[in-house]
């Protein structure tokens, strides 16, 4: 679909007209695209770096209804995820997989088991699904061998789901641009167009590729840029109202934490929930939840002190397994976009989504991944009056279902899977390493996926640079082979794409742990 030369041709074609522009190219901004393509309205979506280059390839990977919001009394906030759960599983089989949790309670622990019990009872209630139960310590011990039982008191069992973020993000957006929409990434809103009012009428755009500048007008601008809002209400003349907050997760093999399902605890110091699941190969434990600070880099990078924390709970939960910091495949931070009530405790901060109007400029952020459609609906609700009218819409699935066989490869690329395994080599439907990506997903990725940098090729089309020892390295050989011909680089190019990757991947992907 974005084969060699996308770009230039989406580029030339920018003067519309546009009855909407969507900034930001993460989940949310997607699912705005999608559905304002299912109604009627002609809409280009923009994004500064790579399609879901933030938070929505650095998220948990976890589709789920938000237990924790429970605790704080946000009935609301949790069923309205609940059913968004329910509605992704059933659309997107292959891409969203149901995840068994095992929730372990510790003596000592505040809330107690107790009220965990009441609290996955209200879960499943939310979902019209009983599916939790409790287990004594020597079930959960079978259920995981790894968990230490050393002061437990119980563990209960539930289901949430899982995903691959940053491909869930991809496949809405391609799905917006089979039926109508455009999507243009590298192509960051240096500016609002205002109309002689002062209300927002477009957007200055520049070609990060190209350096290549021009104006794009439409009635209806929304933005969806995430931890980076501020900086464009600010355009709008908008003082800062976000606090942008970082959740860090450190990636391990799976043989070193061979986990059969999501483990969650609270975290020994400060009793903060944390989790560690099998995800694509290999185990994930997170998250914190730090300050980022006013500066919100596109890459953020994990600190010294979000490894001792992580480190802290794993050896708490998980000693028989004897972890250390050295066992660590790769780490992933990402910037929560969260509304500043001033509460001392950031985890204290609500994680429910805002709208706010200023200026004819709508910007939606906050929420989370499992809630995205629900958010764009929102967000199009709030400007449907300025928009022409919108055609009926009989299906409201968010995910096209794949006609014939399930699994993971329709699941992934949707329509585009059939393509995908024509364009296969000998050899290709073989797993990297001990990944579960194929080598015919690289290739296709490198041919059809919108590939500018290298970057976006192994740390979001494929997640090789998380998945795999030094950021793909010991595989570079062969993904040269594959991704350079594809992707049309001469040797120079693919040397210094080489070079940025290798110097992202150790500040971002690496960070502060030790060799």
């Amino acid at each position: 679909m974005w084969t060699q030369g996308w770009r230039d041709r989406l580029w030339s074609g920018l003067d519309g007209p546009w009855d909407l522009i969507v900034i930001g190219g993460g989940v949310t901004g997607a699912g705005i695209l999608r559905e304002a393509v299912r109604a009627g309205w002609r809409t280009l979506l923009v994004e500064a770096h790579d399609f879901a280059s933030g938070a929505s390839s650095r998220s948990s990977k976890l589709v789920h209804g938000g237990l924790r919001y429970l605790s704080h009394g946000q009935i609301r906030l949790t069923a309205e995820s609940v059913r968004e759960r329910e509605r992704l599983l059933a659309e997107g089989p292959g891409l969203i997989e149901p995840l068994d949790n095992l929730l372990a309670s510790y003596q000592g622990d505040r809330p107690p088991a107790w009220v965990m019990a009441a609290g996955l009872a209200v879960y499943d209630i939310l979902a019209r699904k009983w599916r939790n139960r409790r287990y004594g310590i020597a079930a959960a011990r079978e259920l995981c061998p790894q968990l230490e039982t050393a002061r437990m008191a119980g563990a209960f069992g539930y289901v949430d789901a899982t995903t691959d973020d940053a491909r869930l993000t991809l496949r809405v957006i391609q799905e917006a641009v089979l039926s109508g929409g455009a999507a243009l990434s590298y192509a960051p809103a240096t500016n609002l167009l205002r109309d002689s009012r002062g209300r927002v009428q477009g957007v200055a755009l520049r070609d990060q590729v190209t350096g290549a500048e021009r104006e794009v007008r439409s009635p209806v601008v929304i933005s969806a840029a995430g931890a980076w809002a501020d900086e464009l209400r600010a355009h709008a003349g908008a003082s800062r109202r976000l606090r942008p907050l970082r959740g860090s997760h450190l990636f391990f093999p799976w043989r070193k934490l061979p986990l059969t399902r999501c483990v969650g605890f609270l975290h020994p110091v400060d009793r903060r929930p944390v989790f560690a699941y099998p995800w694509e190969g290999v185990t994930i434990l997170g998250t914190t939840d730090v300050d980022q600070g006013r500066e919100v880099p596109a890459d953020p990078t994990i600190s010294p002190a979000e490894i001792d924390y992580l480190m802290q709970a794993a050896t708490h939960a998980f000693r028989p397994a004897g972890l250390s910091e050295h066992d660590v495949l790769a780490t992933q931070s990402g910037i929560r976009p969260v509304v500043d009530s001033g509460q001392a405790n950031p985890s204290k901060e609500s994680r429910d989504f805002v709208l706010w109007d200023e200026q004819g400029l709508l910007t939606i952020t906050g929420g989370k991944l499992t809630t995205f459609r629900v958010m764009a609906l929102k967000a199009l609700d709030a400007v449907r009056r300025r928009l022409p009218e919108a055609r009926p819409v009989a299906d409201h699935r968010v995910l096209a279902l794949c006609e014939g066989p399930r699994g993971r490869i329709p699941g992934r690329y949707g329509a585009d899977a059939r393509r995908l395994l024509d364009a296969a080599q000998p050899g290709e439907l073989e797993p990297i390493g001990e990944t579960r990506t194929l080598w015919a997903e690289l290739r296709w990725a490198a041919r059809a996926e919108g590939v500018v940098h290298l970057e976006d090729l192994l740390l979001r089309r494929t997640r090789l640079g998380i998945l795999t020892p030094e950021g793909g390295r010991p595989f570079m050989t062969r993904i040269q082979e594959i991704a350079q011909p594809e992707l049309g680089w001469d040797d120079a190019r693919w040397r210094n794409e080489l070079e940025s990757y290798y110097n992202l991947w150790r500040r971002s992907y690496r960070g502060a742990l030790s060799s």
